[in-house]
């Protein structure tokens, strides 16, 4: 008898029975049911929204009012107008850069050239104001880069920091009497010269007893003192952008410093007698006047090379760049000689500038014993001591000198300087000469002329 066997199948791993299939297929079908009816709402869901918020919308608008319609169309305007104003000063800003970079590259080559001296309209007498607060005759000044204060150097040993605004004194550091120098701090005998940084931050006095002193310009806190010079220390001037300083003296030699650091660098010989005067620029060299040899110099700092220049029929005492390319000098032969650094003889050269003075037979020319210049335009001032200062005209390219005008000032005109934005002059004055008691003007007063200037284009905007 044979027995009947049913042999099941076995069920794979992956494999799952009917039923379950089914199953699982049924709960498939609600899933996607429901994600689609989810769907679906969320859809409802975004366009009931705009709606709901455009009534919301419209109810504010018909909430607001008048007056809050115009306050607001205004504030719009206002936007738009501030938008307007924001493009257009983001266009100045990049044609100022432009028109900036245009004038370094111009003022590098020594081809910049304002055309001021049409433009200046001469103060009048009661407009020149007198600083005073020095016991001697005023030696040297030197105004800070913004044109806010101003330094002078005088023959009583002191050094005044002044506010050109209302004309008081911001600080002063005292003079010493001579022999206390180990107990004093500043200078115990004459001033004869000063430099300030471009940046403003260091200043550099020189005296007769070979010392330079470096002061913080801001506190007139003393933070080193520079020796070396044999003979009084008679021209110092800071290269422009830069730290380091040029320094002359009366020992015939010319000195490189770096402040910054507080070190020497070098010294240059070349003059036959006291150098008198010295200048620079932003290019590493710098220009001096070398007295009773007769000559101008200009050195170039890093070939460690010098250019001669002869002109002058007296000895040379006063000299400025105009620009990189071009110098003014005075002499106490009375003549204002106009330089280009390329060209061993001045382009133009006009005698007894001042006058003369003597009897008949017997007349000698005042000397010229200070020269400035507005820096890269055609103007340029002189000073003796004939009782006036003069400002000349630089014909085009350099080769004449024209008179404009003349600003009376009594007394040794010791140093003049021209502020940055040509607004106005400061001359320093005193009854002696800065390099000498030769003569005493007992009429002068020692101090600070401050000679401001209007410009014809600024009263037209004006008016």
């Amino acid at each position: 008898m044979s027995s009947l066997f049913i042999k099941k199948r076995p069920e794979g791993p992956g494999k799952k029975r009917r039923g379950e299939v089914k199953d699982a297929a049924d709960k498939k079908k609600k899933k996607k049911t429901v994600n689609l009816r989810e769907e679906i709402e969320s859809d409802s869901d975004t366009e009931v929204a705009p709606t709901r918020r455009r009534k919301e919308d419209e109810e504010e608008e018909l909430d607001e009012t008048a007056q809050e319609k115009k306050l607001r169309l205004a504030k719009e305007y206002l936007r738009q107008l501030q938008e307007q104003e924001e493009e257009r000063l983001e266009d100045e800003s990049e044609d100022v850069i432009a028109h900036r970079l245009q004038e370094s590259v111009l003022e590098q080559r020594g081809k910049l050239q304002r055309p001021l001296a049409k433009e200046l309209i001469p103060p009048e007498p009661a407009e020149i104001r007198l600083l005073r607060g020095h016991q001697g005759p005023v030696t040297c000044l030197v105004i800070t880069p913004d044109d806010k204060h101003v330094f002078s150097g005088s023959k009583d040993c002191s050094i005044i920091k002044w506010s050109i605004s209302d004309g008081k004194k911001v600080h002063k550091i005292p003079g010493g009497r001579k022999g206390c120098e180990d107990r004093h701090v500043g200078h115990t005998t004459h001033v004869l010269c000063m430099a300030l940084s471009s940046d403003g931050k260091y200043l550099a006095s020189g005296d007769r007893n070979k010392l330079i002193f470096i002061w913080n310009a801001e506190t007139c806190e003393n933070l080193h003192k520079f020796q070396g010079h044999r003979d009084a220390v008679s021209g110092l001037s800071f290269q422009k952008g830069t730290y380091q300083l040029f320094s002359v003296s009366h020992d015939r030699s010319v000195k490189v410093w770096n402040v910054a650091e507080n070190s020497y660098i070098e010294t240059l010989f070349g003059h036959q007698d006291c150098i008198t005067g010295l200048d620079s620029l932003s290019r590493e060299r710098c220009v001096t006047s070398g007295g009773r040899d007769g000559t101008v110099r200009v050195w170039k700092i890093a070939e460690e090379t010098q250019l001669v220049f002869s002109g002058h029929d007296g000895s040379i005492d006063c000299i400025r760049l105009i620009n990189e390319e071009h110098m003014v000098s005075g002499a106490d032969d009375g003549s204002l000689a106009i330089w280009n650094v390329s060209k061993k003889k001045p382009l133009a050269r006009i005698k007894a500038a001042h006058g003369r003075n003597g009897e008949a037979g017997l007349e000698q020319p005042y000397w010229v014993s200070a020269v400035a210049a507005a820096l890269n335009s055609d103007v340029v001032v002189s000073g003796s001591h004939d009782g006036n200062v003069r400002l000349w005209q630089c014909a085009q390219g350099f080769r004449g000198l024209q008179p404009l005008c003349t600003i009376p000032l009594v007394g040794f005109v010791n140093s003049l300087q021209f502020s940055s934005s040509a607004d106005f002059l400061i001359a320093g004055v005193g009854q002696e000469h800065r390099l000498g008691r030769w003569w005493r003007i007992k009429e002068a007063k020692n101090g600070l002329y401050i000679i401001p200037f209007k410009k014809k284009q600024t009263l037209a905007e004006g008016s």
